[in-house]
């Protein structure tokens, strides 16, 4: 098998209401907002000249009209949703801390969600994925705390490096190589 030295450009979705209030928002399907909606239409200028080999996206319609309304004709990659956040699901980080002081989603148990572990996991399946079948270039339209762990596993480091890459919505980064180096070129772009 041969892997391949793509660029893989990120964008996260658009704002939603959850977003917007900074609640986990996991596997809920919450649509994006008329300013989440107008902001990622203006990343269709950005990326109109721009070719890539493999277009992928979360299936959540939050990242899956982000795509659309950024020109992009995506195919739905699974592994790229966001974190399954259990019963955190729809609430604050603050409001975890109420009942378990000094929570944090980068070092804490998630009851009845995933591990740091199992996203990290299917962030180097897509990578794997990326580098498989993009000679070129590829993009990835999915989640904040999701892309913060791919773009940590790019680099070839633990995924708890991701709690330091904050990613705001409708934003564009570019993960790409120096010299046969995996790099992060752009952030929040």
């Amino acid at each position: 098998m041969t892997l391949h030295e793509p660029e893989l450009w990120l964008i996260r979705h658009g704002l939603t209401e959850w977003a917007r209030d900074r609640r986990h928002t996991g596997r809920s399907d919450i649509p994006l907002l008329p300013e989440g909606e107008a902001a990622a239409a203006k990343l269709a200028p950005r990326l109109a000249d721009v070719h890539f080999d493999l277009q992928l996206s979360s299936p959540l319609q939050r990242a899956w009209r982000t795509a659309e309304l950024a020109g992009l004709d995506p195919k739905a990659e699974p592994d790229a949703q966001e974190w399954d956040y259990g019963q955190y699901e729809g609430i604050t980080t603050a409001q975890i801390q109420e009942q378990v002081a000094g929570w944090s989603i980068w070092t804490s148990p998630v009851p009845g969600g995933e591990t740091l572990e199992q996203v990290s996991a299917r962030a180097d399946l897509v990578i794997e994925r990326v580098r498989r079948e993009a000679q070129t270039r590829a993009v990835v339209v999915a989640h904040a705390h999701y892309l913060r762990i791919l773009a940590a596993r790019w680099i070839g480091q633990d995924a708890s490096l991701a709690a330091h890459l904050a990613l705001h919505t409708s934003t564009l980064s570019v993960l790409g190589w120096d010299r046969g180096t995996p790099v992060i070129d752009q952030w929040n772009g």
